[in-house]
């Protein structure tokens, strides 16, 4: 289960990145963060505009209600992501294991 809190119509939670991938994809849940592969490099921060774009993709908002937190030079990041709620956290994880 990812750890995470819902306040003011945000949700914040931990996200696990994996760059240089293959391809960009959400994987699902590991050590209570919601790990994501991210094909960009992390260099000139190109792999946080990925996982922007794929979070903001994945949650159907957005790119603006997406925001790292904390950890923008570390493979473990904060995210709140503005108008979600924790039930739509599961549904990715869900969907992600499919």
């Amino acid at each position: 289960m990812i750890e995470s809190s819902e306040r003011d119509g945000s949700l914040t939670f931990t996200v696990q990145v994996v760059p240089r991938a293959s391809r960009t994809a959400i994987v699902g849940e590991h050590n209570g963060a919601l790990r994501v592969r991210i094909a960009a490099p992390p260099v000139d921060g190109a792999a946080n505009a990925e996982l922007v774009r794929t979070l903001a993709r994945a949650f159907g908002v957005k790119r603006s209600a997406i925001e790292i937190i904390s950890g923008r030079a570390a493979k473990t990041k904060q995210v709140r992501v503005i108008g979600i709620s924790q039930l739509e956290l599961e549904r990715l994880l869900i969907k992600a294991a499919e």
